[in-house]
C-alpha cells in the first residue's frame, strides 16, 4: 500500500464509510445463507460416517457368512472321517485298535458338534447384523435424502448470491487499496469486535447509529467539518456526519443497482 495517494479526511471518511456498505451488503448476503453451508458440511461428514459404518457391517456379515460355510466344510470332512474310522473298526485286530478308532469318531463327533454350535450362534450374530444394516441403511437413506435437499437449498442461494458477493468482494478490495495501513487495520479491528460488523456509522438523532449515547454539540460539529478521524467514545466506531452517509448510501445505491 505505499503507492496510496494521500487522501484529505472527508476523502479517507467517505472511502471507510464506503467499503463499510460494501461489507455491509456482503455480510446481508452471506447472513442469508446463516448456517447453511456448515449444517451441509456436517450432513456431508455424518453421512460419511454412516456409509462407512455401513461398509464395515456389511463386511462384517460376509465374513460370518464366510466362517459358517467354513464351519459346514469341515462338518462334511467330520462326518467323512466318522465313516472312515466306522469301516476301519470292522477290520481291526485287537481291542486297542478298536478303542483307539472309537476314541477317533468320538472326536469328530464332538468337533461337529462344536460347529454346528458355531454355526447357530454365527447365524443369530446374522440376523442380528441384518437388522442393523436395514437400520443404519434408513437412517443412511434419510441423511442422504436430507443432505440433498440441504445442498439443493444452499445451491439456490449460491446461484443467486454469488455474482453479487464475487462483484462487491472485488469492490471492497478496490476500496480497501484506497485506505491506508493504519486506518484500515482501526477499520478491521472495529468490525470484528462489535456485534453487527459497523465500524464506520453516522449521527442519527445526536446520537452514533445503533447508540442511545448522546454526542455533545461541539463534537458533532467537529464531526460534520470533516477535519479529522473521530471515533465514538462508547462503542470505538468511526463517525461521519448524516449528510456525508446519506451522500455515500445513494453513490453506493447506483453502484449496486449495476450487479
Amino acid at each position: 500500500m505505499a503507492n496510496i495517494k494521500e487522501l484529505s479526511v472527508e476523502e479517507k471518511l467517505r472511502a471507510l464509510y464506503d467499503l463499510q456498505l460494501i461489507d455491509s451488503r456482503i455480510d446481508e448476503i452471506r447472513n442469508v445463507r446463516g448456517e447453511l453451508p456448515l449444517e451441509v458440511e456436517d450432513l456431508e461428514d455424518e453421512v460419511a460416517g454412516l456409509s462407512t459404518r455401513l461398509d464395515k457391517l456389511k463386511s462384517d456379515l460376509e465374513s460370518i457368512e464366510e466362517q459358517i460355510k467354513e464351519k459346514k466344510a469341515a462338518i462334511v470332512d467330520h462326518t467323512a472321517s466318522i465313516k472312515k474310522y466306522t469301516e476301519q473298526q470292522k477290520n481291526v485286530r485287537n481291542n486297542r485298535e478298536f478303542n483307539s478308532l472309537t476314541k477317533e469318531v468320538e472326536f469328530q463327533e464332538l468337533e461337529i458338534q462344536l460347529a454346528e454350535k458355531h454355526i447357530k450362534e454365527m447365524k443369530a450374530s446374522i440376523e442380528f447384523k441384518k437388522d442393523t444394516i436395514a437400520q443404519s441403511q434408513e437412517r443412511l437413506d434419510a441423511k442422504s435424502n436430507h443432505l440433498g435437499h440441504k445442498k439443493n437449498e444452499l445451491d439456490a442461494i449460491m446461484s443467486e448470491t454469488q455474482k453479487e458477493e464475487t462483484f462487491l468482494a472485488e469492490k471492497s478490495a478496490e476500496y480497501q487499496e484506497q485506505i491506508e495501513e493504519r486506518l484500515l487495520a482501526a477499520y478491521n479491528r472495529i468490525r470484528t469486535s462489535v456485534r453487527n460488523g459497523l465500524a464506520v456509522v453516522s449521527i442519527e438523532r445526536g446520537a452514533s447509529a445503533g447508540s442511545f449515547f448522546t454526542i455533545p454539540p461541539q463534537t458533532q460539529m467537529e464531526i460534520a467539518a470533516r477535519k479529522k478521524i473521530i471515533t465514538d467514545e462508547h462503542s470505538g466506531r468511526i463517525l461521519v456526519d448524516s449528510l456525508l452517509a446519506e451522500e455515500e448510501r445513494e453513490k453506493m445505491e447506483q453502484l449496486f443497482a449495476k450487479i
